[in-house]
């Protein structure tokens, strides 16, 4: 066989035909690197041999064991055979049985012993049924850790163990430079490989686990802050310096420091740019619920407008298109400005009125604000200066692109109401610049969060009827829709992160919001609204919530972003363990936004002490960045990224975490987006023989994206 490579077809595998290559293809396994790749979904801890007094009923396990009879096979019904025999250690005796297995009957010999691996029943004896076995004192040491791999039809898990041992025998680059490497004390990435398909002790494991989080996580951000320096060639012509204090001068409030800090870095980015040392504005304005975001987004457009740039601003929902429409039109007609409100449902009509409008070359600015709608492609813009891209984590990057990509000249602002650790946020946006707003507006009202168990039921069913008799509104939030979902109680990588827990059973929202409306508050008006409904069809519920039609709204998470509703005076979210803190402070965010005091009940009947703690964390606190700390330190980075932040990962440079999601290492992932920032400060095109392992490795990254 010729030498094998990482980038050589798994066709040059033997026993790899056309057949068995299109059945890897469809895992997406082309190549020996998408085959080193395909990391064990778990592995299978040989080495805690049990002895058979302590086996537990259904429990899979491995028993060191001694064939006490000689195995007998007979014939079934049609074609089906039995295989069984005695086997023993020092503590009992156990059947063992296969099923349609007969040439098992010439692998054993009466007096060897050897380590089984299967299901323990007890039917009229203890039996195990088809085991895995390996004799002892064997040619071979027996492993002690055998990895589980996702399989596909074609693909035995016979099979896949073989490539994976033909692939090892692969060279594979390594593109950390190696003063990094040893001082992250990381071994090479050939060692990682190996030790994590074929691990001899979980110190090799966790170890190839460590150096290939780092390389996922380290990727992730230079890949991100590369493409920010590669992609910032183009340029639109600097704004003119502008007073904005005619705009301020409309609002009925100061801006907050905070606020003014934001404002002077867009204003820098659009005056400045086009500049030798500043290219076009693309920038990332992070804040919570509520903590003006929107006015800032409001002066940029102010500041495009005093140049005679147009401004679009997409939205992912229709309702809060609207209200951005009612919010910023008052203003922006006094000072002149046009604005147009394009969305799905805008009549025919008009929207052929705004599209000719938005095409046509003018001196007069517009502000032209919508859903989706933005993107379709016989919207053309002719004199478009800046894009604002609100609630920037329901949109992935695709959508984000499709819009600037119409005016790739423009400059880019995006918002997004998560709040994300400075570290983490510079890495995720690394190809734009990041602002946060890191206090809430003067007047505010802190929402008072509590937590609860089920004792509580009937008080807070009277705790709800009061706020609606004082004209309040309340949201429930159930982390399920309906009875047959089931909500995984484990996310395991082997032994390296499994996390078991044993949570109460989920509230459902559709048969919730059934018995409050029929059984608990028959006189109130109760709906429902959840992510399988049709966008139309939520745009209505929340539209009707929204006008005080509805007095309590049973939801899933879809309303953690949405429309503002400021008579919204409670927030009860059931099942509350279950969700990451930043996400229960986000849905506590949608309440709390006028003058109604308000309160977020969180209810849990979890006894564990890590729910508990967790849930203490949101009634201690309303910071959004003190609880994303919490998050991150708590639940760790890869649930914090899988829950928060996956579109962003997944599309980010093409990136793709299939380990670091399962880190629990929160100092090892800053370790490794501060390095990949410490590089591309230093050397942001990684130019240089040192470096060019790295500038490889990322340029497949985008090839493989593309």
């Amino acid at each position: 066989m010729d030498t094998l490579h990482e980038a050589s077809s798994v066709r040059a595998l033997p026993g790899v035909g056309p057949t068995r290559a299109a059945a890897l293809e469809n895992m997406g396994i082309k190549t020996i690197r998408d085959l080193l790749w395909n990391f064990p979904r778990s592995y299978e801890n040989r080495a805690a041999i049990r002895p058979l007094k302590d086996g537990i009923d259904g429990v899979t396990g491995a028993f060191l064991l001694t064939v006490g009879t000689r195995p007998r096979t007979a014939k079934l019904k049609g074609r089906l055979s039995l295989t069984k025999f005695k086997a023993f250690d020092e503590s009992g005796t156990v059947e063992v049985v296969f099923f349609n297995q007969p040439y098992v009957e010439q692998a054993f010999e009466v007096g060897e012993t050897y380590r089984f691996w299967g299901k323990l029943t007890k039917l009229k004896t203890w039996t195990l049924s088809s085991p895995s076995f390996e004799r002892l004192g064997g040619d071979k040491p027996l492993r002690d850790y055998i990895p589980v791999y996702p399989l596909t039809e074609g693909i035995s898990r016979k099979m896949m163990d073989g490539y994976i041992d033909s692939a090892l025998t692969a060279t594979v680059n390594d593109p950390l430079p190696e003063a990094l490497r040893l001082a992250h004390n990381l071994p090479t990435r050939s060692y990682a490989l190996r030790a994590i398909h074929r691990p001899e002790s979980m110190d090799e494991l966790q170890l190839g686990f460590r150096r290939m989080v780092f390389d996922e996580l380290f990727c992730l951000a230079l890949s991100i802050g590369y493409r920010k320096y590669s992609k910032r060639e183009a340029s639109i012509p600097p704004c003119k310096p502008c007073d904005i204090r005619p705009l301020l001068s409309l609002l009925p409030y100061e801006l907050t420091d905070s606020q003014k800090g934001v404002v002077n870095d867009i204003y820098r980015d659009m005056v400045a740019s086009g500049t030798a040392s500043v290219p076009t504005m693309r920038r990332i304005l992070i804040g919570d619920v509520g903590s003006g975001k929107t006015i800032c987004a409001v002066i940029a457009m102010y500041i495009a407008a005093q140049s005679g740039y147009s401004s679009a601003v997409m939205v992912p929902t229709e309702i809060l298109a609207v209200q951005h429409y009612k919010t910023i039109e008052p203003l922006f007609t006094k000072l002149g400005i046009r604005t147009l409100l394009l969305t799905g449902s805008t009549p025919q009509k008009e929207k052929t009125r705004i599209k000719e409008l938005l095409a046509q070359e003018s001196d007069i600015p517009y502000v032209v604000i919508g859903t989706h709608a933005l993107l379709n492609r016989d919207v053309v813009f002719a004199n478009l200066g800046l894009t604002v891209t609100d609630e920037q984590h329901r949109f992935g990057i695709a959508q984000r692109n499709t819009l600037q990509q119409k005016v790739p000249h423009s400059h880019l602002l995006v918002m997004s109401a998560t709040p994300i650790p400075r570290t983490f946020a510079l890495s995720l946006y690394g190809d734009m610049d990041v602002s946060r707003i890191d206090t809430l507006p003067k007047g505010r009202q802190t929402v008072d969060t509590f937590v609860v168990d089920e004792s509580y039921r009937a008080r807070l069913q009277g705790f709800i009827r009061t706020q609606v008799q004082a004209g309040g509104q309340v949201y429930i939030v159930c982390p399920a829709i309906e009875d047959e979902e089931q909500s995984p109680d484990e996310v395991t990588l082997g032994d390296i992160s499994f996390r078991t827990s044993s949570l109460p059973p989920l509230k459902h929202a559709v048969e919730y919001a059934e018995d409050l409306q029929n059984n608990v508050f028959p006189d109130l008006h109760v709906a429902l609204l959840h992510g399988r409904m049709h966008a139309a069809e939520k745009d209505a519920v929340m539209a009707r919530f929204a006008s005080g039609e509805i007095d309590i709204l049973v939801s899933t998470t879809v309303i953690e972003v949405g429309v503002n509703v400021p008579n919204a005076s409670l927030m009860v979210v059931e099942n509350a363990e279950r969700f990451g803190l930043a996400q229960l402070h986000q849905l506590r965010g949608r309440v709390g936004r006028g003058s109604r005091k308000s309160y977020c009940i969180l209810i849990s009947d979890s006894h564990t002490d890590t729910a508990k703690a967790r849930l203490r964390v949101l009634a201690s606190t309303s910071d959004g960045y003190v609880i994303a700390e919490h998050d991150l330190m708590q639940r760790g980075p890869g649930d914090f990224f899988g829950s928060l932040c996956s579109d962003e990962v997944r599309q980010s440079g093409g990136v793709n975490l299939k380990i670091a999601r399962f880190c629990d290492d929160t100092p090892l992932m800053t370790a490794a987006f501060e390095a990949a920032n410490r590089i591309l400060q230093q050397n942001p095109t990684l130019d240089g023989t040192e470096l060019e392992p790295l500038r490889c490795e990322i340029n497949r990254i985008f090839r493989h994206a593309d």
